[in-house]
């Protein structure tokens, strides 16, 4: 089907002016379309949703359906009693002209209109201290819009995903099934000091899901994807507005969001540093955000949570550096590399984050008691 013909079986006013590719997302092919009538502009985001990621499409339309309507109705009620020192806002599923939330095309396709969040837009990484306490701060209103939701309203969109404990045990698989990765080891000094990494911490892997088991922590909901890009930042006020990209949001601890949001933003050599020298831990950005984060989210949160808080920002690197090195020896199969080793680069990367935060345990739990 042609796209604008799609476009046009959702309701949205006026004539349909242009529909462009939109954005740098590596997920769902995203397309901007604008619509125009004598008076006013309206400018809507155009989704097809991904089959070989999110399998079940329709499960991740009705899990938006869910977030979006209860979200929506506590910024509307905390609006109404005057709660906020801002407007929030968060992105709505528009209707077909039948009343639908998506549009199934020829081929089985799921297509979806979302509203754009204007007079807003998201960096790519950290500005100054200041934007990224506003990072924390809308990554904190959200995880308090979500808080009272009940998850098993929601069908986890990525079984496993954020599980370490799974991911640990795919990297013994690797290991115990793939004689190519063995030989990897054998060979490089760099893979068997990542290995004797990963040997050091492994008791570190279920550190959050034994103290979900445990009932010290209550499984609530997270973003999934709290990157710095899918934060949006307003235009005039410069203070944090949404969360954007819900599809990944589930069943889960916050602890997961927070850990990744500060893997993301407190270091700002990047993922893909070369000179492992560059690569550190950057106290002041992490207390900025954790400024922004209690501001929000501080009202919700049990002590049993506050005392965990340091296990996350330790956990989510080393996670994403046991994909990442995981990934090198089994051949590069999940993650994109455009040059040999980028895997196993990365995963030096994260372990080493992993080291520098370990290294201001004292530092990081201070901040975090003040806060």
């Amino acid at each position: 089907m042609e796209l604008a013909l799609l476009v046009n079986k959702f309701n949205v006013k006026g004539r349909l002016v242009t529909i462009v590719p939109f954005g740098n997302g590596n997920i769902n092919d995203t397309f901007l379309a604008v619509f125009r009538n004598t008076f006013t502009e309206t400018q809507v985001v155009v989704q097809k949703v991904n089959r070989a990621v999110f399998t079940q499409p329709e499960t991740i339309m009705r899990n938006m359906h869910n977030i979006t309507l209860h979200c929506h109705e506590k910024l509307e009620a905390d609006a109404a009693a005057g709660r906020d020192d801002r407007v929030w806002q968060m992105p709505r599923i528009v209707k077909t002209k039948g009343g639908a939330d998506f549009v199934t095309d020829e081929a089985g396709d799921v297509w979806r209109v979302i509203t754009r969040i204007l007079s807003a837009h998201a960096f790519d990484k950290a500005q100054s201290p200041e934007h990224v306490l506003e990072c924390g701060a809308a990554l904190g209103h959200f995880h308090y819009l979500v808080s009272d939701m009940d998850p098993a309203t929601i069908v986890d969109p990525l079984p496993g995903f954020h599980i370490t404990s799974g991911y640990l045990s795919q990297y013994d698989e690797t290991l115990a099934t793939n004689p190519t990765a063995r030989e990897l080891v054998s060979a490089s000094m760099e893979a068997r000091r990542l290995a004797k990494f990963v040997e050091d911490r492994r008791d570190l892997a279920s550190c959050l899901e034994r103290a979900e088991a445990s009932g010290e922590l209550k499984r609530r909901m997270f973003h999934g994807d709290p990157k710095v890009n899918n934060i949006m930042i307003d235009d005039f006020t410069g203070k944090g507005t949404a969360m954007i990209d819900l599809d990944t949001v589930s069943p889960g601890l916050a602890h997961i969001d927070f850990g990744d949001a500060i893997r993301s933003l407190c270091n700002p050599a990047g993922e893909e540093e070369l000179n492992l020298g560059k690569v550190t831990f950057d106290e002041d950005l992490f207390a900025a955000f954790c400024k922004g984060y209690m501001s929000e989210a501080g009202a919700f949160l049990t002590d049993a949570d506050r005392a965990h808080l340091y296990d996350a920002i330790r956990l989510l690197p080393f996670e994403l550096g046991l994909r990442f090195f995981q990934d090198y020896l089994a051949g590069d199969v999940y993650f994109k590399v455009r040059q040999p080793g980028q895997n196993l680069n990365r995963a030096r990367v994260q372990f080493r984050l992993c080291e520098a935060i370990e290294a201001r345990e004292r530092s990081i739990r201070g901040i975090l008691e003040r806060l």
